[in-house]
């Protein structure tokens, strides 16, 4: 089992044909995604040749879905245009709109994602790695040869920590490792994700990577005190960081004790979650959890 992803899904790429777009079309296709196709309206009804696959080129979102029976779309699209990406995606109604790019306007995504509110499309990102389901699909830019399939689900805020805690753990391997993204207002929320990973029945305990700034790991622990069983391990970056000071990702800003490290680690402590200092000492917390379920 897996969350959001898994072999059977159709892949499109809006952005396709530009740099990165092609460049981890690549990588996907490697990964045994299944990739059916690409959105970009100046080059419909042409053929791009991509990791030794031709693939089709689509003007619209709706237009590829219905050619394809797309269920998955991956946003490789520049800022400036990005919010318009997920407008057409969104109305298409396709189920799973992946966006990686950074750098997008709050204003902007704040826009899509609330015109996707009541609507069919589930949002990862923006600005994150997307979703992996090793062995099975890769939607995003997670190197898919860091760790196979396993038992642990994985979700975190940041791109290089989920790479760095997928390698730590390889010799367990994932279901399926989710990269929300760090921006102030992201559509898949660590909350989706723990929901999602405690009805997963391959899935039998989780990690959770969550950053310094506003309050979505203290709500991920009031959800996960009242409503997940399953053991979680939790790993909070910006031990470090300055108060006052804006960090790293746009959504890092620590104002007061709200926000700050030691406070999501405490209210994440309150709900039993064991939390590590760094992410090396958060791994062996899950290697232990492992262990114990093992024997």
């Amino acid at each position: 089992m897996s969350i959001f992803l898994n072999a059977d899904s159709k892949i499109i790429v809006q952005g396709m044909t530009g740099g990165m777009g092609s460049k981890h079309t690549a990588l996907m296709l490697d990964a045994g995604a299944n990739i059916v196709g690409g959105v970009n309206a100046r080059k419909a009804g042409t053929t791009a040749t991509i990791g030794g696959k031709d693939l089709p080129v689509f003007g619209s979102v709706k237009e590829a879905m219905e050619a394809t029976g797309a269920n998955v779309s991956v946003a490789f699209v520049p800022p400036k245009f990005a919010k318009d990406a997920a407008i057409e995606a969104i109305d298409a109604e396709i189920p799973l709109l992946v966006v990686i790019t950074e750098g997008i306007p709050v204003k902007d995504t704040a826009e899509f994602y609330n015109y996707s509110k009541g609507k069919s499309t589930r949002i990862i990102g923006p600005n994150c790695p997307g979703i992996i389901t090793p062995e099975e699909s890769l939607a995003g830019i997670t190197p898919h040869t860091i760790a196979g399939k396993g038992p642990i689900g994985l979700v975190s805020k940041s791109g290089t920590l989920t790479y760095q805690m997928m390698y730590e753990l390889r010799d367990f391997g994932f279901t399926t490792a989710i990269g929300i993204g760090g921006d102030p207002v992201i559509g898949t929320t660590h909350i989706d994700a723990l929901e999602a990973f405690e009805a997963d029945p391959d899935t039998k305990a989780i990690v959770m990577i969550g950053e310094i700034g506003g309050d979505a790991e203290e709500r991920a622990a009031a959800y996960i005190k009242e409503n997940v069983t399953k053991p979680v391990v939790g790993y909070v970056a910006g031990f470090t960081a300055p108060e006052g000071k804006t960090m790293g990702h746009a959504g890092a800003i620590v104002s007061g004790s709200s926000g700050t490290a030691q406070a999501k680690k405490e209210a994440l402590e309150a709900a039993g979650v064991k939390v590590g200092k760094t992410p090396s000492e958060t791994a062996q917390l899950m290697r232990e959890i492992m262990q114990g379920l093992d024997s």
